[in-house]
């Protein structure tokens, strides 16, 4: 009988804990688990004194040059004592392993693991050392660059709109709106703005904060070249998203940006960019759905579409009042 090839696979928890455990030299009590599937595969490798945290990358998402420079990139952040998730080498010096799974060459990497907890309903103190936090790593990474995707008009909007053009008309209320924002949105608009290299993706759920209100940045996936408004403007979305009650996110992005600022100030011409930043990076991650449809995201349909292009016009429409 012939097997039939899959484009996906989860790969064995005691498998690949086995293999961990020879390749870094650790105790055999060591018990993996998976954690989570998704983007990636996140596993726990844990004996109860001691915890690791593996990312198995799906097959064909990054390759290993951008998995080196996210991991160099880590590397960095940790030796200038900012508080990340860092990689772990093996006995043998090497931060990545190659495992042969079904569908092809899929790569790993062990990170530290991140005391506390994902915290949702954060308070203003929390926000304001998130805050802190994010700028001590943009001043580490002020004008450096690293080799993946760079964040500007085309790889923003204009890619995302290709995916979604795949499963959805451009005649579509939603796809127009999406095609008239990139027409409105000029990379020129974040000429003389600070940037260097982000994370893109720096929210609740990518952090983990302690009982004294310590806390660890990790899942560096999706990070790249851009300006440094656009990491600012993902928390903020994000909080707008999460607070129901305004009041209380103007409260608590107040704390964040304040946070911020006290390590590195802002022009006012980028606080003003917030708002666009914002919707473009909406626009950004409604595209890596489409791209990855095929085992991520079973939900995308027009009902969808229109959900997500409303919540970018309750951001647009929030913060036009504002003005």
């Amino acid at each position: 009988m012939n097997i039939f090839p899959v484009t996906a696979s989860i790969l064995s928890s005691k498998e690949l804990g086995e293999f961990v455990k020879k390749k870094y030299a650790l105790s055999k009590n060591y018990s993996c688990t998976l954690f989570r599937t998704g983007m990636n595969h996140t596993y726990f490798l844990n004996n109860n004194k001691k915890k690791y945290v593996l990312r198995v990358y799906s097959h064909n998402w990054r390759s290993k040059s951008e998995i080196e420079e996210e991991v160099n990139l880590l590397k960095l952040l940790y030796e200038n004592n900012l508080s990340v998730s860092y990689p772990i080498n093996d006995i043998n010096g090497e931060l990545i392993q190659k495992i042969s799974a079904p569908e092809g060459i899929r790569y790993m990497v062990v990170f530290s693991f991140a005391e506390g907890e994902k915290v949702r309903f954060i308070n203003n103190k929390t926000c304001y050392n998130i805050g802190f936090l994010m700028a001590k790593i943009h001043n580490i990474t002020l004008n450096k660059s690293i080799n993946r995707v760079s964040y500007n008009k085309l790889s923003l909007i204009e890619k995302s709109y290709q995916e979604l053009k795949q499963y959805f008309s451009e005649d579509l209320p939603e796809m127009c709106f999406i095609k008239s924002f990139s027409d409105n949105f000029k990379n020129s608009e974040f000429n003389e703005i600070d940037k260097g290299i982000i994370h893109m993706d720096i929210w609740y759920d990518n952090m983990c904060i302690t009982t004294d209100n310590n806390i660890t940045f990790f899942d560096f996936d999706f990070c790249g070249n851009g300006w440094f408004i656009l990491d600012i403007a993902y928390f903020c979305k994000q909080l707008f998203f999460i607070e129901t009650d305004k009041e209380q996110y103007e409260l608590k992005a107040k704390s964040f940006l304040n946070g911020y600022q006290n390590v590195k100030k802002l022009s006012d011409k980028e606080l003003n960019l917030i708002p666009k930043a914002g919707a473009a990076i909406f626009i950004f991650y409604l595209g890596i759905q489409a791209k990855r449809y095929d085992w991520s995201n079973i939900f995308l349909s027009k009902n969808y579409l229109k959900m997500f292009i409303g919540r970018i016009k309750s951001w647009n429409a929030y913060h036009e009042q504002q003005l």
